[in-house]
């Protein structure tokens, strides 16, 4: 990412940050979780790609299923059903293709101890109580591509957005890490271990809160009945949580609408407030057992990119674009994406 940024600013050109964080994340995640990546432009990768846009269109689309079981009929009708079945057709083909890959004796060293590897060998040992068909780890690994690569590049999008518009949130950023950082070709997830950047921290968190990946967690199901606000709710009834209404909720958060990475701090430092599920008014990857497993990684890889961003480049915005031209417009469907991409104009800090 940092050699093509570098290039651009060479060529004087104007980048699409929405893409190359994009093309960033999956390329970080394909090679924890498949052990190898897919370069831009090949074969292989446009037929990556189309299937990807093809499962997020299927996800945005209304189902009558899904609300109204017995309105199902209609979704087989319009054809919605059959277009779902064949999109999960061609994940079906890709990810068995994956796992021969991996089951290879002469494969890649890359392919040693991914995500896939470790999988497989749970399954050839049994190191777990249950049975692990290969049915289930592809439907694993459609959750780790698609939970992890989706949410933290829109994260990334969404907290340049809040920067470019906050000039002096950024440069405020920018100082605190080359302050604490010294000299360096790129930071480094250790570097910021160390450092513990308390602003870095506080843009990150205050940019999740207010555009929430998932607006709606994933949904939950009531055990068994209970009464809510005088609201009964009965047992195995499915229940959204609304993360984006709770981190906007005036009665939890002073200008619940403005970006103000300082609610966040106290004294200089993070504030308690934190956001793994033991504050309830901030839940952004859930709370409980159930709590996104990918939590950790997300917020490394979110901390750490956008810490080389901030660091290693100062950020403007294009030749007679303001940053009230900036817009927040989202796309509809399950994760909240920025509807236009980004552009900016990167210069070399160091």
């Amino acid at each position: 990412m940092i050699q093509k940024i570098s290039q651009h600013i060479s060529q004087s050109e104007t980048i699409n940050l929405t893409e190359t964080l994009t093309f960033l994340t999956s390329t970080t995640i394909c090679r924890v979780a498949f052990g190898k990546r897919y370069e831009p432009g090949s074969g292989e990768s446009r037929e990556f790609n189309q299937i990807i846009r093809e499962f997020q269109t299927a996800l945005s689309v209304f189902y009558f299923t899904d609300y109204f079981p017995w309105l199902g009929w209609v979704d087989k009708l319009t054809g919605k059903i059959d277009h779902l079945e064949n999109i999960c057709k061609k994940w079906d083909r890709f990810y068995q293709q994956l796992i021969d890959e991996h089951l290879l004796p002469d494969r890649p060293k890359s392919m040693y101890g991914d995500v896939v590897d470790i999988l497989l060998q749970l399954r050839e040992e049994k190191s777990v109580s249950f049975d692990l068909p290969l049915d289930h780890i592809k439907a694993v690994l459609v959750d780790v591509y698609f939970a992890s690569t989706d949410t933290i590049a829109t994260t990334m999008i969404w907290a340049m957005t809040v920067l470019i518009k906050n000039p002096s949130a950024m440069k405020k950023a920018q100082v605190e890490l080359r302050a604490s950082l010294g000299k360096k070709q790129m930071v480094e997830e250790k570097d910021l271990a160390i450092a513990r950047p308390p602003y870095l921290d506080a843009v990150i968190k205050e940019a999740i809160r207010l555009y929430s990946t998932l607006p709606l967690l994933v949904p939950r199901e009531t055990i068994q009945k209970c009464t809510i606000d005088g609201f009964e709710i009965p047992e195995k009834t499915l229940v959204h949580v609304n993360a984006w209404a709770i981190s906007k909720d005036p009665e939890q958060w002073e200008n619940p609408n403005e970006f103000l990475p300082e609610r966040f701090l106290e004294g200089g430092k993070c504030s308690s407030r934190d956001l793994k599920g033991q504050d309830y008014r901030f839940i952004p990857f859930g709370a409980g057992r159930r709590i996104c497993p990918g939590m950790t990684m997300a917020m490394a890889t979110v901390e750490t990119v956008l810490a080389n961003l901030l660091y290693l480049f100062d950020w403007e915005l294009p030749a007679g674009v303001k940053k009230e031209d900036v817009d927040n417009d989202i796309s509809p469907g399950m994760t909240l994406h920025k509807k236009n991409p980004l552009y900016l104009v990167a210069k070399k800090a160091m």
